[in-house]
């Protein structure tokens, strides 16, 4: 009977969404309140507290009412599931934090020899590589595209580090994917069907999906609903809830301060915080003397944001549909401050107003996108270009090609079909306006004559989703437009 009882508490904590959690009259208006200030398309949204479930929330369509088992992209909230997985091997022995890399994958190479034969398995997960803000990671988004984990792997021994390795934090998705694939190595299986193991099944996520085709997935690729992810807040304050899942010593080195961060002004000025750092897959920091364990998710179009209260055995967790940034990090503020400064009464509102008073600033401090408005089509072969236009290869992207088509200049990547568009002038500069990316992502592109000539691409907007690393790549010439 004992060996049963891992299970049965995995099967009564997968019924734990009572509907009268719903009603909370705390929690209740904030989530009305933020779906009214932003006009969100979707949002769901639970509050665990002492282990059980005192607020669930969901609002708006996806085809029919979004409900707590509506799938969301739950985005770089899979970091710490990634890690969870090894955590689980290091528990077993397949593996060591500080094993290097290159010895459970032979062909992993990184700019640096010295730094290809010193990166540990714990260096992975806490963005420390050296390498720039999302270095790489046109590699997976935008999606979809043809890049494979290989490719990943492959690409980054071209991906030049802008600090030495260990010396500071840049966030950094593409080594989470080598992290996914060491898993895989440790462990025997691919890493869907680790997290499936080993996450998903003895926690009672059933509804969670870890597509095999998405390169991305160990970085920001699962898909869970707030049923889900609500099981996955429980276990995380309450290990008892299922015994030997993880070792006290690998919860604990998940929740470790591995990497400072930076501690922004307004974490400062919101969260009265005096510090922050990077664990295993989480952000840690203080909020009013409280200790928080958090992270966030960002995809185009989803939104997530999970944070803990461990001390406290409080959870709050959202997920949305919808341009929700903004709405996410009002909410969540709101809703934790309940619990670590009920007194200051603070509303979604009122954080709404504060958040857009920075914007505002930052904007009369000229951080803005520069006007793009007076823009015309480049005529196809443009006379200063002869030998110019052609097939360009950069060493981690692949193959572009700037060729006319249609009566048109255009520039496209051959693996990723999202990342074509035409060139268009403005003044004596030229830009790409992708086919279907907003303008938001929109690069310059400058054509550096000589023998080959080169082409490199450099963000408008100064906010760009760092994602968008164009900065990273340096195309040379490699042959004629078909």
């Amino acid at each position: 009977m004992p060996a049963l009882r891992p299970l049965l508490l995995t099967v009564a904590l997968a019924a734990s969404l009572p509907a009268a959690a719903a009603e909370s009259p705390t929690f209740a208006p904030m989530l009305d309140s933020t779906v009214e200030q932003y006009r969100l398309p979707g949002i769901a949204m639970a509050v665990v507290e002492n282990g059980e479930v005192v607020f669930t929330g969901t609002r708006g369509e996806r085809g029919e009412p979004i409900d707590a088992d509506t799938h969301f992209r739950i985005a770089s909230n899979s970091k710490a599931m990634t890690a969870a997985v090894l955590a689980r091997l290091v528990d077993r022995g397949r593996l060591a934090w500080d094993d290097p890399v290159i010895q459970h994958l032979p062909q992993f190479r990184m700019f640096d020899p010295w730094v290809t034969e010193h990166m540990q398995v714990r260096d992975l997960l806490i963005h420390n590589s050296g390498l720039g803000l999302g270095a790489g990671d046109l590699m997976l988004w935008p999606a979809p595209n043809q890049y494979t984990r290989a490719d990943i792997i492959a690409g980054l021994a071209h991906l030049k580090p802008v600090t030495s390795f260990r010396s500071g934090y840049a966030y950094d998705n593409l080594m989470y994917v080598v992290a996914g694939e060491v898993a895989a190595a440790a462990g025997g299986k691919p890493i869907e069907q680790l997290l499936h193991e080993e996450v998903f099944a003895p926690l009672g996520m059933a509804g969670c999906q870890a597509p095999a085709e998405l390169t991305s997935l160990a970085a920001g690729g699962i898909r869970c609903s707030l049923r889900d992810m609500t099981r996955w807040m429980q276990v995380l304050l309450d290990p008892t809830l299922v015994p030997g899942w993880l070792s006290d010593t690998q919860r604990r080195a998940l929740w470790t301060a591995h990497m400072p961060m930076p501690l922004g002004e307004r974490q400062r000025a919101w969260d009265n915080a005096h510090f922050s750092a990077y664990g295993y897959g989480w952000r840690l920091s203080d909020l009013d003397g409280q200790w928080k364990v958090a992270h966030t998710g960002t995809l185009s179009g989803s939104y997530s944001s999970l944070a803990l209260l461990p001390d406290r055995k409080v959870g709050v967790v959202i997920l949305i549909d919808g341009e929700g940034e903004d709405a996410r990090t009002v909410l969540m503020q709101a809703a934790l401050k309940q619990y670590t400064a009920p007194e200051q009464k603070q509303t979604v509102a009122a954080y709404a107003a504060q958040l857009k008073a920075e914007q505002a600033n930052r904007r009369n401090a000229g951080h803005v996108r520069p006007n793009t408005d007076g823009r015309s089509p480049v005529e196809p072969r443009p006379a200063w270009l002869r030998g110019a236009t052609g097939l360009y290869r950069d060493p981690w992207l692949g193959q572009a090609r700037l060729c006319p088509e249609n009566d048109r200049l255009r520039f496209t990547v051959d693996k990723s079909p999202t990342l074509r568009g035409t060139v268009m002038q403005l003044d004596t500069r030229w830009l790409v306006q992708w086919d279907t990316l907003g303008a938001g992502a929109e690069p310059w592109l400058q054509v550096t004559p000589g023998t080959p000539p080169a082409l490199t691409l450099r963000a408008i907007d100064p906010d760009i989703d760092f994602s968008y690393d164009f900065q990273d790549l340096h195309f040379t010439r490699i042959g004629d437009c078909p």
